[in-house]
């Protein structure tokens, strides 16, 4: 990076200038992420402060360029309508052992807003058939019972008594050839990539997390509260759960301030 910036900026650093500087760091983080033109901004800035410190430059280049602005949950969750969630889930074939699997995974994901590695980790002692009731861990390890949905359960039970192979264990979701393993996450997200595909539907993204957004914004926007929302996704800290906040549109417009009008005092 100090070589780019010689190379832009020559080789005087006393002839240095905030505004050479700002450009410089502009044109080397157009484009990129929070993370990468924090990144640019640093270099230069210890650069900077290396100059000054060997007597190279004046010192009031050190305030010439401010850290890189960034707030936390600044972006939007990705999600989609439910609409599109149930015609995912309708175009899998569940007279086959793939699309049975399949259709088992994507209600799982999106009844409970589970997460890759939730489903993945599913053991056939997790089930809770007398109670209709199903155990998860999440990220934390502490294992929650959740309640079974009709749908939910009926596609589990098909999977397991017509599609799952019998020698793989404690497993539910077996790979579908041989050694019939048990899945993990990274094919759960393909799963849920290839169902997606498979319905046309354009995305913003792809993959299992997706469906974790769109039940938290669906449950957010049925009435339940950030708490309740929090405590279904397994949150262990609801600033986590705070970013679904922003996907309710109705009582955003209840709160947000008019826009001041021209002249006015604010």
């Amino acid at each position: 990076m100090v070589d780019r910036l010689l190379i832009a900026v020559g080789t005087t650093p006393r002839l240095y200038t905030g505004a050479q500087l700002r450009a410089f760091v502009l044109s080397q983080s157009q484009g990129f992420s929070h993370s990468k033109a924090d990144a640019v901004v640093t270099a230069v800035r210890m650069f900077v402060r290396f100059l000054i410190a060997s007597g190279e430059c004046p010192d009031n280049l050190q305030h010439a360029l401010p850290r890189v602005a960034g707030w936390r949950q600044a972006s939007l969750p990705r999600y989609l309508e439910l609409a599109d969630i149930e015609r995912i889930i309708g175009n899998c074939e569940p007279s086959t052992v793939l699309g049975a699997r399949d259709r088992a995974i994507l209600l799982l994901l999106a009844r409970f807003g589970l997460r890759a590695g939730d489903v993945a980790g599913l053991r056939l002692s997790d089930i809770d058939w007398a109670n209709g009731r199903i155990r998860v861990s999440g990220k934390s390890q502490r294992s929650t019972w959740l309640p079974l949905p009709q749908d939910a359960g009926d596609a589990v039970l098909h999977y397991l008594g017509t599609a799952r192979h019998a020698a793989g264990g404690d497993g539910v979701f077996l790979t579908t050839r041989a050694p019939y393993t048990p899945i993990i996450a990274r094919q759960v997200s393909s799963t849920a990539e290839r169902a997606i595909r498979r319905a046309g539907i354009k995305t913003p993204s792809l993959g299992a997390h997706l469906f974790h957004h769109s039940a938290a914004t669906a449950w957010l926007r049925q009435g339940l509260s950030l708490q309740a929302v929090g405590a279904l996704l397994r949150h262990g800290d609801p600033d986590t759960t705070a970013i679904y906040a922003k996907v309710d549109v109705d009582l955003l417009r209840q709160v947000a301030m008019p826009w001041p009008v021209e002249g006015s005092s604010c």
